[in-house]
């Protein structure tokens, strides 16, 4: 008889191992449950709040030629844990993030062939993480992935706020449709001729993907820590609402090279049914691994300007030298070249924002176009294109550095590759050496154009390394990365929090050419800056081109809303990208911008829906002083500012930066008021904002 009650409870043990394990997330809310099918394939479900968020989805890999890495699995073992951290970031929109999660690593051994695949999976109350583990083991030691089968049964035809899947940029505007819609929208969207690069071959959209259910569950799917992997696009199953992971491949059609020993990034979705909750999420950056950095004292949020947005205005200034294009690097003696009379990156230019900078506050100037090569700057038929390490002859790199010093202001350095990645990593150790030698703190890189190797898109997995190994080795020399035009941000700034910025999105040079709509910046808090903070370089003032004679380009934002965007689109690293003198036509309103800060005790939002409004408050960083900004669509509202966050039985003086009665951003986009007014922590503001517009309130204690 016990011998018989003792084969019952094994044989019950082996149904619960075989058949399903479920993890809860800390406070009850998330439900996952994993189990292996009869066929030996993993899969996962998930529930919030009781609702099925995600039905029964597959899980696994394909290798390369054409073995099964996602059938004929068995469980061998499951191990559960839990962790309640704090931890304190070197910078960002809180000084200290809570890392409080559930765990579950389902170990997977296949019967034919004896590999083995871990899955880890960890619930937070926002959301869920999960990813691939590939122990080392006696019968697998090198692969290649095929394609990965990783999926999101939604079940459910979501509202969708999308770009196409195209392994080469990020720069399309963002499209609100339902998940069964896109297929219709999806090839003109792809015609868009400033984003176009290499699209997907299947139906599919890139990440963070945001969604929203009719019944008001909000979900964002993206990815962390992406490293030494191909970054992830979703295939559509219109019919059954399915998303499911397409890996960015090669030229050949490989999708990543691993070998045992090594994990994938982690699967991602914050889920709510407040919207606000999906823009406090700290889960990606929890998902990445600690600072890698020991001593990061060097590593400074930044406020700056630059010589960059005259490239755009249509006034004539240029990034390079000469007009002669006939240039080879290393042999040209750019003393022999005629100057075309229009290079912007010129020493006396640069001294009027140096100047600018130290008056008015601001820590550093971007100088672009400073470096030769600008003029045969041809993108995959030219491999040597840029020294990085040698200046035009108008452009006195010592006298710059003493002048800049003189004035307690930083010049941040542009590396321009035009894709010619191979060439950059043979300069880079130079360029960071000679960056380091003459004082540079920071560097903007670029990645515009296809890319050499030529077998590679901007976001495969040889591209990830790169992007990877630039932040590496500039840490080496204490230089902080803004990359643009590189593979969407997945949290990796807390392990490398010297890479303080990307673009990796549709930024504010797209306005130059009418590139974008009012509810862009409304939509991108959601998308892109899911995974980390954008150089979105706002504070454009004058939003009629125009004026400059060659650009018909008109800004789809009021003015007083280029000023909420400091506050909205969050970034450590913020430009003041109009030019000089326009702010010296405005300089009530760029008050505003010398005063915000750039990094943050604390962060409240205050309301948000994705693709209508964003209104967010800060606590600037070890100082009692306070930030609102607040965005909105093509359509006016009015919002009611709760000021509870302040601290009570105090006094505060408000200054309001709002549109005027009469502003729009398509009419009298410059008219804006300003006011003061005592205030206190029960005090509510009623403000109106105008269609394309937003506001922007800085706050302090009365003395």
């Amino acid at each position: 008889m016990k011998k018989n009650i003792l084969c019952f409870c094994i044989s019950i043990l082996s149904v619960i191992i075989t058949n399903g394990q479920e993890l809860t997330s800390p406070n009850n809310q998330l439900k996952l449950n994993f189990k292996v099918e009869a066929e030996g394939t993993p899969y996962y479900s998930l529930n919030y709040k009781d609702k099925a968020i995600v039905k029964e989805s597959q899980l696994g890999f394909v290798l390369k030629p054409s073995y099964s890495y996602f059938s004929e699995f068995k469980v061998e073992g499951v191990d559960y844990s839990t962790s309640n951290k704090i931890w304190k970031p070197v910078w960002g929109p809180n000084k200290e993030i809570v890392d409080h999660y559930n765990e579950m690593l389902v170990h997977l051994i296949q019967n034919k062939t004896g590999w083995k695949l871990d899955i880890r999976f960890r619930l937070f109350d926002d959301g869920l993480g999960f990813r691939y583990e590939f122990p080392v083991q006696k019968d697998l030691r090198h692969f290649t992935i095929s394609s990965e089968k990783t999926s999101f049964n939604l079940g459910k035809d979501y509202k969708t706020f999308w770009i196409p899947a195209d392994y080469d940029t990020n720069e399309f505007p963002v499209t609100t449709s339902k998940l069964s819609e896109i297929s219709k929208l999806i090839d003109e969207v792809r015609k868009e001729p400033l984003a176009a690069k290499a699209p997907s071959a299947t139906l599919a959209v890139q990440t963070p993907l945001m969604l929203k259910s009719q019944d008001g569950i909000y979900i964002n799917i993206h990815e962390a820590a992406l490293t030494n992997f191909a970054a992830m696009t979703l295939n559509l199953d219109e019919k059954n609402f399915i998303l499911s992971s397409n890996l960015t491949p090669d030229k050949n059609g490989d999708r990543g090279f691993i070998q045992t020993g090594s994990v994938s990034p982690w699967r991602t979705m914050i889920i709510s049914n407040d919207a606000r909750d999906i823009l406090s999420s700290n889960l990606i950056v929890n998902l990445n691994e600690p600072s890698k950095i020991e001593d990061t004292s060097w590593i400074k949020p930044t406020k700056y300007i630059g010589v960059w947005w005259e490239y755009f205005t249509g006034g004539g200034s240029t990034w390079a030298y000469s007009d002669d294009q006939d240039v080879r690097i290393g042999q040209t003696d750019y003393k022999t070249l005629k100057p075309n009379g229009r290079h912007g990156a010129n020493t006396q230019h640069v001294k009027e924002y140096i100047d600018f900078a130290s008056e008015n506050g601001f820590d550093a100037v971007l100088v672009e176009g400073w470096n030769e090569g600008w003029e045969d700057n041809q993108a995959y038929r030219k491999e040597h294109i840029y020294s990085f390490t040698k200046a035009y002859p108008d452009f006195d790199v010592k006298e710059l550095q003493a002048y800049a010093k003189a004035k307690n202001v930083k010049i941040i350095m542009h590396h321009e590759t035009t894709s010619s990645v191979v060439d950059y990593e043979k300069q880079l150790k130079d360029a960071f050496q000679f960056m380091h030698d003459n004082g540079y703190a920071a560097v903007k890189t670029g990645y515009v154009g296809p890319m050499i190797p030529r077998s590679e898109y901007h976001d495969s997995q040889w591209m990830v390394n790169h992007y990877n190994y630039v932040a590496e080795m500039a840490a080496k020399y204490h230089i902080m990365v803004d990359s643009h035009e590189a593979v969407r941000p997945t949290g990796l700034y807390r392990t490398y929090p010297n890479w303080i910025a990307q673009e990796s999105a549709r930024g504010t040079e797209f306005e130059s050419f009418n590139g974008n709509r009012p509810d862009h910046t409304t939509i991108l808090p959601f998308t892109r800056l899911i995974g980390g903070p954008m150089d979105y370089t706002p504070g454009i003032f004058e939003g009629d081109l125009s004026v400059y004679g060659n650009n018909k380009a008109q800004l789809s934002s009021t003015l007083t809303k280029q000023l909420a965007l400091y506050i909205t689109m969050y970034s450590p690293l913020q430009m003041a990208a109009d030019l000089i003198d326009n702010y010296k036509k405005y300089p009530d309103a760029f008050q505003f911008i010398k005063d915000v800060a750039v990094d943050w005790d604390a962060s409240y939002i205050l309301e948000a829906e994705p693709g209508d409004y964003i209104t967010i408050a800060r606590k600037a960083k070890n100082k009692e002083e306070w930030f609102v900004g607040s965005i909105t669509d093509e359509n006016p509202r009015e919002t009611t500012v709760d000021l509870s966050f302040l601290p009570k039985n105090q006094k505060f003086e408000a200054i309001v930066y709002k549109d005027g009665k009469d502003a729009s951003w398509n009419h009298h986009p410059k008219s804006y008021e300003i006011s003061r007014q005592y205030v206190k922590s029960n005090t509510k503001l009623k403000i109106k904002v105008a269609p394309g517009g937003g506001f922007a309130i800085s706050i302090k204690p009365l003395k």
